[in-house]
């Protein structure tokens, strides 16, 4: 990995190219990410970069974790995650990365938690088919029959259930960076990213450039 930067999900808008096309973007607040540590082989056993990300008020902090931004310069930050970049070692505690690590036309992958729906049924949840709409056939939106009894007198994994939707962690492939403005740490991405507004996306240099 290259390239990677904390953001929060500003909410979705449109842009129009120089040709005149409308483009669905997604606006993210990018970093500011405050390099907190620098993991070595010679004493971690991985290289990687953790940094912070978001201000938290001190007295929301927990011990160890404000020990650990003192003993690093950095004022407490709500997020913390690691980046395993190729040259780690290039990176000094309290460098920041910004918004402006991506430009216009790179592929990123977006993770983030999806929303949350709350307990659906199997209609909604999985795409299942109802039953007659007709008054008599009290079968409407039934998950139906789930097995067989005598063979094999069990439900097979994988069914589709009533059950708990969203807040799954979810990664959008190959997006593209439409415009990035340096001086507000916003990127713009083509397309929808999983999660509400506010919440945290973990942008990454993509995996796999040849996805349509």
């Amino acid at each position: 990995m290259k390239k990677a930067i904390l953001a929060t999900k500003v909410g979705m808008t449109q842009i129009f190219n120089e040709d005149g096309s409308l483009v669905p973007v997604t606006v993210l607040q990018a970093g500011p990410c405050v390099v907190t540590q620098i993991k070595t082989t010679e004493n971690d056993g991985y290289s990687a970069v953790q940094v912070a990300f978001a201000d938290k008020k001190e007295k929301l902090v927990k011990k160890p974790q404000k020990g650990a931004f003192e003993k690093a310069g950095v004022d407490p930050k709500k997020y913390l995650r690691e980046f395993r970049f190729e040259k780690a070692d290039s990176y000094n505690v309290k460098d920041e990365i910004k918004a402006d690590i991506f430009a216009e036309g790179d592929h990123v992958d977006a993770t983030a938690v999806s929303k949350g729906h709350g307990f659906q049924g199997s209609i909604k949840k999985c795409g299942n088919h109802r039953g007659p709409m007709k008054h008599g056939s009290k079968y409407h939106r039934h998950a139906g029959s789930n097995g067989t009894s005598s063979d094999p007198s069990r439900v097979y994994p994988g069914k589709g259930m009533p059950g708990r939707m969203g807040v799954d962690q979810v990664t959008v492939q190959n997006l593209v960076v439409v415009k990035v403005d340096p001086e507000n740490n916003l990127i713009l991405v083509k397309g929808a990213v999983p999660g509400p507004k506010k919440s945290l996306v973990t942008l990454k240099e993509t995996t796999k450039t040849d996805l349509k």
